[in-house]
């Protein structure tokens, strides 16, 4: 049997709170990868077309299945480069909803629990300010040189983001379990 990240980490004891996330991609890259659904392996899906840059760690949520047949999507900012399969306990602080190729794509928001400088971080509006708008205009252009049309609707608080983290279990429960 092969190891899969997505099949087989647990989502975190501390789960809709505090959840496991698997780093896909360092802050930073221009290069996106993805886990190969299969083999549970990371392959180079593409490198980013436009001249814009990863603004956080960026990853997805183990045993959990979003609107969009993926595993849900998870940002966790910290002060490091995180480096991608790394697992790391995020704490659950907002939710950026998208709609991508006519699906819903809702991406977490966190901060990585064990990072210090993260400590006073609880809910999305502690945020500076420019991050929210510079996180919409990656997600909206990354993909603009690709003749793609990404949507970001709006920006919820941790409590949305975390019935967003349990509903994304609860589907992929039914389809997994």
């Amino acid at each position: 049997m092969n190891f899969n990240p997505w099949h087989h980490v647990e989502v975190g004891e501390d789960q809709p709170n505090i959840v496991n996330a698997i780093i896909e991609i360092s802050r930073g890259s221009k290069t996106k990868y993805e886990l190969d659904k299969t083999t549970g392996m990371l392959k180079l899906d593409r490198v980013l077309f436009s001249s814009v840059f990863y603004p956080a760690n960026y990853g997805f949520i183990p045993k959990t299945l979003g609107d969009d047949h993926d595993p849900l999507d998870i940002v966790v900012i910290s002060q490091c480069d995180i480096v991608p399969l790394c697992l790391v306990r995020a704490r659950v602080i907002g939710v950026m909803r998208m709609i991508d190729h006519g699906e819903g794509d809702d991406k977490i928001i966190a901060v990585a629990e064990d990072d210090v400088s993260m400590n006073g971080i609880q809910d999305i509006d502690q945020l500076p300010p420019y991050f929210n708008s510079e996180l919409q205009h990656f997600f909206e252009e990354y993909k603009a040189l690709e003749h793609k049309t990404v949507l970001v609707e709006q920006f919820q608080n941790a409590e949305i983001a975390r019935q967003s983290v349990v509903h994304a279990i609860e589907n992929y429960n039914k389809v997994y379990a």
